[in-house]
């Protein structure tokens, strides 16, 4: 398979993946400007059902992924969201290599969270 862009959010609070969580992708045009590119939400396994990016779509340049954390803890944990530190977590990330699997993960409480490049 060509280069593809995925993702997928874990609960740190559970210890399981975050089901239906919202997630918004942009493409960087310039620092302060965006286009957006769409909207899914994680599976049941925390993951999207098909690649963010892949194919035609999937180009070298500067992305954000917007996770709407808040509005997931409001869902599953009722009163964390009142107490959660966290609205919206944006991860910019720059692809360079359109041949390359990017696998951006999340792992997420309502105070903190951690992503890497995964594979």
């Amino acid at each position: 398979m060509k280069g593809r862009l995925t993702t997928h959010v874990l609960d740190l609070i559970k210890g399981i993946p975050a089901k239906g969580l919202k997630v918004e992708l942009w493409y960087l045009v310039a620092e302060n400007t965006r286009t957006f590119i769409g909207i899914v939400h994680t599976n049941s396994d925390g993951r999207v059902d098909l690649p963010l990016l892949s194919d035609h779509t999937f180009k070298a340049g500067k992305y954000e992924l917007v996770f709407y954390v808040a509005d997931y803890f409001r869902k599953e944990h009722g009163s964390l969201s009142t107490s959660s530190f966290l609205d919206t977590v944006p991860i910019r990330f720059n692809i360079v290599d359109s041949e390359a699997h990017y696998h951006v993960p999340l792992l997420v409480a309502p105070g903190g969270y951690s992503t890497y490049r995964g594979s």
